[in-house]
């Protein structure tokens, strides 16, 4: 092979490899690949549920991305580096969900609905220390309002 040849194909084979890849890992989000957490148990409320936990920035920049579905008692708890005035949006997430901003102490400060794939940031009236997503209309399917407390069983 001579070196014009190369100078010439490579820039092109390192394009067909660079989409095999991107090929690659679109497809496995098609395939329902997505990050999956550790659970934990927590109440909310009088009820008991397990959640996947997301707890590092690489987690709770993932969240519930690329879900097509989320069975009726599943969700996703976000813990945040500290306290603070939280804000979430849907960037590449399908589901419709509703958000459960908590504080430290476990008291329920807000709780908004999200829509799928709305960038608009949906924030925390005061400072919380976690986040809770679960389908839309499950917090009010099961009468948890603001004010109500979760409380985390293990850590």
């Amino acid at each position: 092979m001579s070196l014009k040849f190369l100078r010439l194909f490579l820039p092109v084979l390192l394009t067909g490899c660079l989409g095999l890849t991107t090929f690659q890992a679109v497809s496995s989000v098609d395939d329902g690949q997505y990050q999956t957490l550790p659970l934990i148990e927590i109440t909310v409320g009088d009820l008991p549920l397990k959640v996947e936990y997301a707890y590092t920035f690489e987690q709770r920049a993932m969240g519930l991305m690329y879900r097509k579905s989320m069975c009726e008692q599943c969700g996703m708890l976000f813990k945040f580096s500290g306290s603070k005035k939280a804000s979430m949006w849907m960037q590449n997430t399908f589901l419709a969900l509703d958000v459960a901003f908590i504080r430290s102490d476990g008291v329920i400060t807000d709780i908004k609905p999200m829509q799928p794939q709305d960038l608009t940031s949906v924030g925390a009236s005061q400072a919380v220390l976690y986040a809770l997503e679960m389908n839309q209309g499950w917090y009010a399917k099961h009468g948890i309002k603001v004010g109500d407390k979760m409380v985390i069983k293990a850590q």
